[in-house]
C-alpha cells in the first residue's frame, strides 16, 4: 500500500513522543502492508513499533535503531542496514535477501523463517537469537557471534561462516546443508562439528 506521507509522518511524530515520554503521550507506532520507500526514516525512533508486512527495499537504515519491535513479514531487500539494532525484536518470515547486515545486532532475536540469502551479516551479533528455519544460503557470516544462540532447521548452503564465534556456546539442534527441496541434515554435536569446520576453514 503506498503510503501516505503525511499521515504516517504524523503517526511517527506520536511515536517519536511515546518514547520519550516513556508511554505517558503520544502513541505507539503500528502500521500493516505499507511501502516505506518513499519515506525519509532517518529522523524518527524505529524501535519498540509494530511495523509488520512493510516494504523497507534498497533504502538506508545504517545504524537504525529498530529494538524491540514487531517486523514480521516486513522486506529489507537489498537494505543498507549496517550496524542497526534489532535486539530482542521480531523479525520472524521477513526477508533480508542481499541486504547489508554489517555489524548489525540482532541480539535476543526471534527470526522464525527470516530469509538472509545474500546477506552481509559480517560481524553481527546473533547471541541468544532464535533461528527455526532461518534461510542463510550464500550469506556472509564472517565473524558473527551466534553465542547462546538456538540453530533449528537452519538452511547453511554456500554460506561463509569464516571465524564464526561463540559454537560452543550455541544451541545447535540443526542445520541443513543443502536445500530446502533436497534437505542434507545435521544435528547437534555432527552439526557443531560440521560449523566449527567451516569456522576454521571455509574451503
Amino acid at each position: 500500500m503506498k503510503p501516505d506521507i503525511k499521515e504516517i509522518t504524523i503517526q511517527l511524530e506520536w511515536h517519536q513522543i511515546w518514547i520519550e515520554t516513556l508511554g505517558e503521550l503520544g502513541e505507539k507506532l503500528g502500521i500493516d502492508e505499507v511501502d516505506l520507500r518513499s519515506m525519509n526514516l532517518s529522523h524518527y525512533p524505529l524501535d519498540q513499533a509494530n511495523i509488520t508486512d512493510c516494504i523497507f527495499d534498497g533504502i538506508d537504515l545504517n545504524n537504525k535503531d529498530l529494538s524491540s519491535s514487531s517486523l514480521c513479514s516486513s522486506t529489507f531487500i537489498s537494505t543498507n542496514l549496517e550496524g542497526a539494532d534489532f535486539g530482542k525484536s521480531n523479525v520472524s518470515y521477513a526477508d533480508f535477501t542481499n541486504a547489508n547486515i554489517k555489524a548489525a545486532r540482532l541480539a535476543d532475536s526471534e527470526c522464525i523463517k527470516t530469509v538472509f540469502i545474500k546477506a552481509d551479516l559480517s560481524d553481527a551479533n546473533l547471541v541468544a537469537g532464535l533461528f527455526d528455519e532461518t534461510d542463510f544460503r550464500n550469506a556472509v557470516l564472517l565473524n558473527a557471534d551466534i553465542r547462546l544462540a538456538t540453530f533449528e532447521s537452519v538452511l547453511l548452503n554456500g554460506a561463509i561462516l569464516t571465524g564464526i564465534r561463540g559454537i560452543e556456546e550455541a544451541f545447535i539442534k540443526s542445520i541443513n546443508i543443502g536445500s530446502p527441496e533436497h534437505p542434507i541434515i545435521l544435528t547437534d554435536e555432527k552439526a557443531r562439528i560440521w560449523l566449527r569446520n567451516k569456522s576454521m576453514n571455509n574451503e
